[in-house]
C-alpha cells in the first residue's frame, strides 16, 4: 500500500457548490439568495444573536439577583484535613505541592471545621475566628500573609 493509493471513503467528500456562475450551474443569477432582502446583499453579516428582529434569546430568559464581579475565590481547607498531613508547618505552596489544594486562586483560607490534635504552624491568607481559635488552643500559630498590595505610586 502506498500514500497515493489512499482515498477517501465513497460519499465523504462532496462537490463545492459553485454559485454565481451562470444560467447552466442552477445557482446563477441570485446565487441562491433569493430575491430582495437583507441577506441577499452583499456585504451582509448577520449579528451575532440576532434572530430576525424577533426578541434574542439572551434578552428573553430573565436575569435574577446580582453578580459581584470583584468577587474574590479563595482555595479553602478545613483543619480536620490538616490533622490528616504530616508535618507541623503548613504553607499555600506546601499545601500545592502536596495536591490538598488545586488552585490558589485569591489567597488560601482555612475553615475550622474538624478538630486539631497537635501544635501546628499554619501560613494563610484568611483564617475564620473558630479555625484560629482551635489551632492556638492546640498549641500552634495561625499566621496570617499578607497580601501583596499593588502598589501604585
Amino acid at each position: 500500500m502506498n500514500l497515493s493509493d489512499l482515498r477517501p471513503p465513497a460519499g465523504s467528500r462532496h462537490k463545492v457548490k459553485r454559485v454565481g456562475r451562470g444560467p447552466g450551474s442552477g445557482h446563477g443569477k441570485t446565487a441562491a439568495r433569493g430575491e430582495k432582502g437583507q441577506r441577499s446583499r452583499s456585504g451582509y453579516k448577520g449579528k451575532r444573536g440576532f434572530e430576525g428582529g424577533q426578541m434574542p434569546l439572551i434578552r428573553r430568559v430573565p436575569k435574577r439577583g446580582f453578580v459581584n464581579i470583584f468577587r474574590k475565590e479563595f482555595a479553602i481547607v478545613n483543619l480536620d484535613r490538616l490533622n490528616e498531613l504530616e508535618g507541623s508547618e503548613f504553607t499555600p505552596q506546601a499545601l500545592l505541592e502536596s495536591r490538598v489544594i488545586r488552585k490558589l486562586q485569591a489567597g488560601l483560607k482555612i475553615l475550622g471545621d474538624g478538630e486539631i490534635g497537635r501544635a501546628i504552624t499554619v501560613h494563610a491568607h484568611k483564617f475564620t475566628a473558630s479555625a484560629k481559635e482551635k489551632i492556638e488552643a492546640a498549641g500552634g500559630k495561625a499566621v496570617v500573609i499578607e497580601a501583596a498590595a499593588a502598589a501604585k505610586d
